[in-house]
């Protein structure tokens, strides 16, 4: 990647989001280039009945908002205060608002697990998606596996 290269990673608050962020800050800084930092919100209030209680949505773009500034402030703390980082929220499905940012962009860095209901074996859904539908090199940072090993026990070896 050559200088002043863009960078996109979507965040959602989960453990994947925060490495998939320091990964793409690291890259970024090695290579001189700059991170977007992405969060997708979106209202899907479904109408029960009378008594429904939903979040309206400015309050839901304002919780993303949250999340991003809460992302960027950790990033800070942990890297420093000179990452070359800026954040947007946008509504919609997470994918299709990723692959979007990402369409001028050289990378696209996500996590391989989010805050998802559901989980898929080797990459969450939206990192999947993105995977087939961007227009650029995809990285999807692993979240490590929990193992059940103690620190006495061998590893396994192929």
């Amino acid at each position: 990647m050559e200088s002043n290269r863009l960078i996109v990673v979507g965040v959602d608050g989960s453990d994947g989001g925060r490495r998939a962020l320091d990964w793409a800050v690291d890259e970024a800084v090695a290579r001189g280039g700059a991170v977007q930092v992405v969060v997708a919100w979106r209202w899907d209030r479904i109408e029960v009945g009378p008594m429904t209680e939903a979040t309206p949505p400015v309050d839901e773009r304002q919780r993303a908002q949250s999340l991003l500034d809460d992302e960027i402030r950790g990033l800070v703390l942990r890297k420093g205060p000179a990452c070359p980082v800026a954040g947007e929220v946008v509504e919609g499905p997470a994918a299709e608002v990723l692959t979007a940012a990402a369409r001028t962009a050289d990378l696209l860095v996500l996590g391989s697990h989010g805050n998802s209901r559901l989980r898929h074996t080797v990459l969450g859904s939206v990192s999947e998606e993105c995977v087939r539908k961007a227009s650029c090199p995809v990285v999807v940072v692993p979240v490590p596996a929990a193992t059940s090993r103690t620190s006495t026990e061998p590893a396994l070896r192929a």
